[in-house]
Order: C-alpha cells, then sequence, then structure tokens
C-alpha cells in the first residue's frame, strides 16, 4: 500500500499547478496503463538532431541511471567491417540530472562537429552497464540532393498503444527516410498520464529509427506547463523533457532558442517557429521578425516553415488572429512552398484561402500555387471538423491518423499523405516553372475517398470520436 501512495505521490508531483482538477476525464481518450521507464545501466531515449549546419555537425541526447555521470560518446567514420571502434574518436558532452516519477536519471547531450559532408558516421554511448549498440546516420550533402523527409504531427496520445503503428507503418513503408519533422505535441503534457511515462512511450514509439534519422521538433502547447502565480494567473514554461529529450542549434529568437530554429539540409531550409510563445505569451513580433529576416537570407531551393499552432484551423472554430495576421504575409512575400502543422487533430491541406473552388479554378488554369498548408494529425484524440473544413480545404479528414512523406526534388516537390495501415489519402506535386514560381498539380493516383463523421458515426463505421472544438 505505501508503494502505491508513494507511486501516486510522485506522479501527482509532476503535474502543473491545478492540473488534476483540469484534466480531462481518463475516458475521453484512449490510453496506456503505463510502464516502468527508469533510467538503466544502458544508454536510452537516444535522439539524434540536426547541427544547425548538418553537413558538418549532428547532436544526439541521451539517458542512464546516475551510475553514469558524465556524457561520453565515440565516433567514426563508418566502414563495412565490424572494426569500427578500431579509429573511433571518444567525445564527452553535458549532463543534467533529471528527478522523475520513474525515479532520478541523467540526460546527457554530446555535439558531433566537425565532420565530412555527405559521410556515413557510426557512433556509440556509454551507460555504466556498457555501450550502446553502433548507431549510423549520414551527413547533409553541401551541394542539392533529392532527399525524403517524414512529416508527423501529434503523436500526444495513445502514443504506444496507437500512434506507434503509425510511426512504425511511415518507417516500414517509408523507405530512405532522411529527416524526420514533428510538428509538435509529441506527448500530452497536462493530460492524466504521467509525463516521464510519455516521454517514454514516445521513444520506444519511434525506437532506433530515432538514434539514426535526425529528428527536426517543434514545440507545441503539451511542451509546455502551467504554473500558478500567487496572484491566481497562470504563467507557461518549457516542460521538465523538451531541452533534455532534444539537443537543438539554438539559432533563432532571442530568448526563444530553445523552440526556434532553422537548418538547412541538402538545398531545403527548414524554420522553426513557436506558436504557443505567439499565442499565449505575446512572443509573436520578434517572431515574425525573425521569420522575414530567416526567409529573406535563405538561398535554399525549397523553404518550409514548421509551426505546432495552424494558419488555417480546420477543427476551431476560428483561426488564431495574432499568428495568421503576423505570419501569413511574411510566409507569402517570402514564397514559402510548404507549411506543415498539427494542433488540430484532424487533416486538412489549403492551397487558396478562399476556398477549395476558387482553389480547383486556379489549378485549372495552371496559375502559380503559393504556400500549400498542410495540418495532421498521428495519435488517437480527435477533434471534430469545423464548418469550413468541407469548403476551405482542398482535402480534409476527420477520425483518421496519418503520416506523411515529402520528396524534394531539385525542380519537384512531391507530398503524400498514407493513413494508419498505408492508404494513399491525398498527394499533390509542386513543379518549379522554368518562370519561377510553382505549379500545382495531383498525380494519377488511387487515394482514399474523403473520410468523414456523419453525425454521430464515424468514417470506419464505429463511433466518431472527434469532439467539438
Amino acid at each position: 500500500m505505501k508503494t502505491i501512495i508513494h507511486v501516486l505521490a510522485l506522479c501527482t508531483a509532476l503535474l502543473p499547478i491545478g492540473a488534476a482538477g483540469a484534466a480531462e476525464p481518463a475516458a475521453s481518450v484512449p490510453r496506456s496503463a503505463g510502464k516502468n521507464y527508469a533510467a538503466g545501466a544502458l544508454p536510452d531515449r537516444i535522439v539524434l538532431t540536426p547541427g544547425a549546419d548538418p553537413t558538418q555537425a549532428m547532436a544526439v541526447s541521451f539517458r542512464t541511471d546516475l551510475r553514469q555521470p558524465g556524457a561520453e560518446a565515440q565516433i567514426v567514420e563508418a566502414v563495412d567491417s565490424p572494426t569500427l571502434d578500431r579509429n573511433a574518436r571518444a567525445l564527452s558532452g553535458t549532463n543534467t540530472k533529471a528527478d522523475t516519477s520513474s525515479g532520478a536519471a541523467i540526460y546527457h547531450h554530446v555535439d558531433f562537429t566537425g565532420l565530412k559532408p555527405d559521410t556515413v558516421y557510426a557512433y556509440r554511448l556509454k551507460g555504466a552497464g556498457g555501450w550502446s549498440e553502433w548507431l549510423q546516420f549520414r551527413t547533409a550533402s553541401k551541394a542539392f540532393r533529392p532527399f525524403r523527409a517524414l512529416y508527423l504531427a501529434d503523436v500526444q496520445n495513445g502514443i504506444l498503444p496507437y500512434a506507434s503503428r503509425v510511426i512504425r507503418q511511415a518507417f516500414h513503408a517509408g523507405g530512405d527516410i532522411d529527416l524526420v519533422v514533428h510538428t509538435g505535441d509529441q506527448v500530452a503534457q497536462r493530460d492524466d498520464l504521467d509525463h516521464d511515462d510519455e516521454w517514454g512511450e514516445w521513444n520506444e514509439a519511434g525506437g532506433y529509427n530515432y538514434a539514426i534519422v535526425p529528428q527536426l521538433p517543434a514545440a507545441g502547447n503539451h511542451e509546455y506547463i502551467e504554473h500558478e502565480l500567487p496572484d491566481g494567473s497562470e504563467q507557461k514554461h518549457l516542460g521538465l523533457y523538451w531541452d533534455r529529450q532534444f539537443k537543438l542549434p539554438g539559432n533563432g529568437v532571442p530568448g526563444l532558442e530553445a523552440t526556434t530554429y532553422f537548418v538547412d539540409y541538402q538545398g531545403v531550409r527548414f524554420v522553426v517557429l513557436d506558436g504557443t510563445a505567439a499565442a499565449d505569451m505575446g512572443k509573436v513580433a520578434e517572431q515574425t521578425l525573425w521569420l522575414d529576416k530567416t526567409l529573406a537570407a535563405s538561398k535554399a531551393r525549397w523553404n518550409v516553415v514548421v509551426v505546432h499552432h495552424p494558419i488555417f484551423t480546420c477543427a476551431r472554430p476560428a483561426d488564431i488572429s495574432a499568428i495568421q495576421d503576423a505570419w501569413k504575409p511574411v510566409i507569402e512575400k517570402r514564397k514559402v512552398d510548404l507549411v506543415l502543422q498539427g494542433h488540430d487533430h484532424c487533416c486538412s491541406r489549403v492551397t487558396n484561402p478562399a476556398g477549395r473552388a476558387a482553389a480547383d479554378a486556379a489549378h485549372a488554369e495552371n496559375r502559380p500555387q503559393g504556400p500549400v498548408y498542410v495540418v495532421s494529425v498521428v495519435g488517437s484524440k480527435m477533434y471534430g471538423l469545423n464548418d469550413r473544413a468541407r469548403t476551405q480545404p482542398d482535402k480534409a479528414a476527420a477520425d483518421t491518423q496519418l503520416y506523411q512523406l515529402i520528396d524534394f526534388g531539385e525542380t519537384a516537390l512531391r507530398y503524400r499523405a498514407y493513413t494508419a495501415t498505408g492508404r494513399l489519402y491525398d498527394a499533390f506535386d509542386l513543379t518549379r516553372a522554368s518562370t519561377g514560381g510553382n505549379r500545382f498539380s495531383v498525380p494519377d493516383a488511387a487515394t482514399v475517398p474523403a473520410r468523414f463523421c456523419e453525425g454521430t458515426l464515424g468514417p470506419d463505421g464505429a463511433a466518431c470520436l472527434g469532439r467539438a472544438k
């Protein structure tokens, strides 16, 4: 009995103040029973992230128990025989202790710098019980080289029981994925699962793939927690795990370096914004100036903006005006090609804010295409579509778990969205015209019919899961 009380106390201690009373009923979202994710003698939660210049820099984050106080790694240019340790270079890094409901742990960061472009490296990490397996990654090419990115949104809910199959299907079917883009809410902080359990599930769902493919995460609102001030107001701050789980470039907005940054990967500039800081914390003006400056300086073939909060919502009654008014003009002025988003727990693709009819007319006349705004969801929590979702987006979906594969070519960007079972749901191509600008087209490929809830009936014949926002 004492053990049960002790575990409950630890879990409660990790919740933000006031969260216990505000949590959603457990029955509203599918949950796992939770697992014991105590740190051990070998490294775990290994996540590879790109440096600001991924042709010569990467970083790794990992966790051990307290018996391994220092961050130790070895790295070597990979060879084809099992002699990797022969020329391995020893590296050390930084360490941060974390007291969690799974017990105390030490999170480690190690920077891999001075690397050669377009080269395969192997690395391993030290725990008190020995070394991890050798893990391999390839640095980015200096010149443009076609590559494939995987886009995942809102893994957040039902991470291990439901979202994991989508992530694993994506890696299984996606072939040679070079980069993974996460558009926020990796976990469901402020919901009823313990945060450490959620991060344990997030890492288990992606497994070794997160250690060998660079991860490019945006922070969502659930990466933040609220702290109640003496006057009763709430102040948001990043949760315990964000800067322990990810070692990011730190080249973003002053004061928001933990959650804003950009990465140039083989001719594509990814610009990552913090929607929570903009919408809820008054940090929109400085991000707008930085966004404009960063896009203006880009020499990339393609420019992609990554943000959790959508410019055009498919679930909420109204768009977030603070974000839309500030960022949409910059995105359009700087000719961003693609905007990857989450937050809405539904799927949509907007190519013309005026709506689907206007988009169809523009596409039929082969007019230049502006930014394409997409929203998706991986996890099990679903929101109902709003009253514009059947007319504003070119395509939308409810109650549907999805992953997206994006192929960046020299003159074409290829976007394919797949359901959890691997069926093609949405597809489009952007082709760079010789006169400049993009032309939009939908390939001649069979896609799954539109998936909507009809009344209380969901698209697969069960009760509709989406709840109104």
